[in-house]
């Protein structure tokens, strides 16, 4: 199928922020009368959900230390529980479970969720919250914990569902979904910042405006937008750092555990949240007894019915180099291996069975071909970047916090049809400048 000459809007990626942006800018189009779905085209080098948004673990959760974070999650959560059906949603709560070094952070955070009418538990002290872990999990063992919050909205979306789900919606407005199109480059008017056409391996195609939400390709398209590579950052001592890398790389590493499903549910029959556990505690070997880290330390995990077993993650490590030769392809044969090693493996089934007795010496049926995890594109903070570039391309820049946030699409539509987006605001390009930082939080994730 030949591009089209022309068309108004092209956005980039159909992944959960493409593909959410052009659903929702349909919507917007019609209701302003500005236009309809038919003057939008998305654009995938693959096909839909072929990179991160297909192999994600699928947490949706509003557990940040960042206002902002917390406010935008709450908006995501909403869009996610408007039709649970088409997204393949699962609203099984969210649990954040903590060491002391981390006590009194989660606090806030809870004061603050109960704040904007997020619905959410909070138990203080080991005892209780070992009491509390145990009237869920009869066989909870996790020492260390002196905090639990328990977020009884969100959950987790099966990914590859969720994105078609999104896909079957924006088509139903009207958009154009064209796939194995790849962008190589961008045509600026000669008197202007302004994009006037999209190169592609197909042809080009004449716009008015661009969406760029490709995840972990962001770097690419950045630079063929001949965007800064570095960035001045005002520190919280009031000085500016300048020259610091736009881009970094992180790797994630996730996986399952080949067990039924069905064998981790909590003691009333029902399916649990999704667990997270951050602890000081010592890591030792399910294997050998061998201590893994006496270093503050994190895992995530649910029963998962379309990966086929419980599937989950742990703390990420920073690739180390120049970004833009860590991978031209951060999914393609230039990146690491996002089909994990056998350290991974031995550390998070040794986290799982730390926690619960049911998942001691399952690591024999650790499902090795799974493919999950893959490189993260962070920015200098690692919280998004959400603004106008060239004076008419957005740029959807998640910081790997994308596929949880369906809702950032949302906005994006409306401030594409001029309606400025307060939840946005904390996330544009000259918070760097400006020295608007979000608050650090003690997590072992960078991302929270």
């Amino acid at each position: 199928m030949a591009v089209p000459s022309g068309v108004k809007y092209v956005i980039i990626g159909a992944g959960i922020h493409g593909l959410s942006t052009a659903y929702h800018l349909a919507l917007k189009l019609k209701e302003t009368g500005k236009g309809s779905g038919k003057d939008i085209l998305v654009l995938d080098k693959t096909s839909i959900a072929a990179g991160a948004s297909g192999i994600a673990c699928g947490v949706v959760r509003n557990n940040y230390y960042q206002p902002a974070m917390r406010e935008l999650m709450a908006h995501s959560v909403s869009v996610w529980e408007s039709d649970p059906k088409a997204y393949s949603y699962h609203a099984v709560g969210y649990m954040q479970i903590s060491p002391e070094v981390m006590h009194q952070q989660v606090g806030t955070i809870y004061e603050q969720q109960k704040s904007i009418g997020y619905t959410s538990t909070f138990i203080e002290g080991e005892k209780d919250s070992m009491t509390y872990m145990k009237g869920l999990f009869d066989d909870w063992q996790a020492k260390g914990i002196t905090s639990v919050l328990h977020e009884k909205k969100g959950g987790y979306a099966n990914n590859t569902a969720s994105i078609y789900g999104l896909a079957s919606k924006a088509e139903a407005e009207g958009v154009r979904i064209m796939t194995g199109v790849q962008v190589n480059g961008f045509e600026f008017g000669s008197n202007s910042q302004a994009v006037t056409g999209v190169l592609t391996s197909k042809g080009r195609i004449g716009c008015d405006y661009v969406v760029v939400g490709v995840g972990p390709w962001v770097n690419q398209i950045w630079n063929m937008l001949d965007l800064p590579r570095t960035v001045s950052i005002k520190g919280r001592d009031g000085k500016m750092h300048d020259n610091v890398r736009m881009w970094k790389y992180w790797c994630l590493e996730e996986g399952t555990l080949g067990v039924d499903p069905n064998m981790h549910k909590t003691n009333d029959g029902k399916m649990p949240p999704v667990i997270h556990v951050d602890t000081d505690a010592p890591l030792h070997s399910d294997v050998d007894g061998r201590l893994l880290t006496d270093k503050l330390w994190g895992l995530y995990y649910k029963p998962d019915f379309n990966f086929g077993g419980v599937q989950g993650g742990a703390s990420p490590y920073k690739v180390e180099g120049e970004p833009d030769k860590i991978a031209i392809d951060p999914y393609g044969p230039d990146s690491p291996d996002f089909i994990v090693g056998d350290d991974f493996i031995e550390t998070w089934c040794s986290m799982l069975a730390h926690c619960q007795k049911r998942f001691e010496g399952q690591i024999g049926i650790y499902k090795k071909d799974e493919k999950s995890g893959g490189l993260g594109c962070f920015t200098p903070d690692n919280f998004p970047v959400f603004d106008v570039f060239r004076d008419n391309v957005f740029v959807i820049a998640d910081s790997n916090h994308g596929y949880k946030m369906i809702g950032v699409g949302k906005l994006a539509a409306q401030e594409i049809v001029g309606e400025k987006s307060k939840l946005l605001e904390p996330f544009r390009f000259s918070r760097y400048a400006e020295g608007k930082l979000h608050p650090v939080s003690n997590s072992p994730f960078p991302w929270s």
